[in-house]
């Protein structure tokens, strides 16, 4: 039998079916990052220039419970220190066919972690920075390795060039399965200023699933 006869069969086509997919996803998805921030969003974008589908569930960051019917109505939310107005969103799964095949599409994540990802928007309209944190309510196989994404940030914009500041434990604090990490990095770039922050600890006394271990990633226009 050859390669096509046995594709010729129903349940030997769904699997490489799948598999195709997957892979025009990635690639699609490559496209519409190429000279992007993330996806369709890049720094220096008018809010009318916003995707008006593929995303839902708006809402202020420094005020949850505050939920927005779009990007258009970031003004509602609290200005933070800079000025800047952060809405937080999520990626509409209606809209990916693939999240319901294959849990790595599955959610709101970023380089396969699942994050809380939210715009910096200025009064002028403009979005003026980018924040992406790994989700704390991450199943514990994801939040156990929410510092890897750290890694990941820092290899989009390049190896070299960052300035590291590497916390001590203090307190209470402790290694999680021997390993200690408190990290702040900084990166600046004629376009870009990006902030990374890792963590992997734990506070004494606390239960074994019970522990900090995220990244944070900001990214501003210099």
């Amino acid at each position: 039998m050859t390669m096509r006869d046995c594709l010729s069969l129903p349940w030997a086509r769904m699997p490489f079916l799948v598999a195709l997919l997957l892979i025009m996803a990635d690639a699609t998805q490559s496209r519409a990052q190429d000279g992007n921030d993330l996806r369709e969003f890049r720094l220096g974008m008018k809010v009318a220039e916003l995707p008006v589908s593929g995303y839902t569930d708006f809402t202020c960051a420094a005020a949850p419970e505050q939920e927005l019917p779009g990007w258009q109505d970031h003004r509602t939310c609290p200005a933070n220190a800079a000025g800047l107005r952060e809405v937080r969103f999520s990626y509409d799964e209606t809209a990916n066919p693939l999240a319901k095949v294959n849990d790595r599409f599955e959610g709101t994540r970023v380089g396969g972690h699942p994050v809380l990802i939210s715009l910096l928007i200025d009064d002028e309209g403009t979005v003026a920075g980018l924040q992406i944190v790994t989700d704390p309510k991450a199943r514990l196989f994801m939040h156990k390795k929410a510092f890897l994404l750290g890694q990941q940030a820092k290899a989009r914009f390049g190896e070299d060039g960052w300035t590291c500041k590497e916390g001590q434990p203090s307190g209470d604090e402790e290694p999680v399965g021997g390993v200690f990490i408190k990290e702040h990095c900084e990166k600046v770039t004629p376009t870009r200023r990006v902030t990374v922050e890792r963590d992997l600890f734990r506070h004494g006394g606390q239960d074994v699933k019970d522990f900090v271990g995220d990244t944070k990633i900001t990214i501003l226009l210099p």
